[in-house]
């Protein structure tokens, strides 16, 4: 009997043990272009980083569009939408880390997160109507630039949707 109790309280204290330790773990932060740990950690980005990734995405795919002068007159809007698109998913990831620790209140994070859809819902759609008239002036090449271009931009970044997951790229 004293036997099995003492094998009780070693697992408990191993588990415990193990605890800390992945509580440890997931609190430091690698360095997230150490090799083999950089898989689109966008969090592991400080602010100013992904605001400079922004700039750089939004610069190739304008670059890569190689507009003309009649389709630089309607790139402005665009350009403001993405920006708009990208601060209002930094703005998401701040309110989920806030959710995360208020683990009190499921309903109420369940209404940050349809909030945060109905948010998101409405800055795809404010894109959308940006990118309407620009569009409709593109050539083929630039159609199909654009979508490889865009890429990027989507939430997660290249490769991590679940078409590329399931082999559907």
């Amino acid at each position: 009997m004293l036997n099995r109790r003492m094998m009780g309280a070693a697992a408990l204290g191993l588990i415990g043990i193990g605890s800390v330790a992945l509580a440890a773990q997931a609190n430091e932060r690698p360095d997230p272009f150490a090799r083999g740990h950089w898989h689109g950690r966008w969090n592991a980005l400080s602010p100013e980083d992904r605001a400079a990734f922004t700039d750089a995405r939004v610069a190739a795919l304008r670059a890569g569009l190689t507009l003309t002068p009649d389709q630089e007159k309607l790139w402005p809007p665009v350009e403001t939408a993405i920006r708009d698109l990208a601060k209002q998913r930094d703005a998401q990831r701040t309110a989920r880390r806030e959710r995360g620790r208020m683990v009190d209140d499921a309903p109420g994070a369940l209404r940050g997160m349809a909030d945060a859809a109905t948010a998101r819902g409405e800055a795809l759609r404010k894109l959308a109507d940006a990118t309407t008239p620009l569009f409709a002036t593109l050539d083929e090449g630039q159609k199909r630039r654009a979508m490889v271009l865009a890429r990027p931009l989507r939430p997660g970044g290249e490769g991590h949707g679940w078409r590329h997951r399931h082999g559907r790229d």
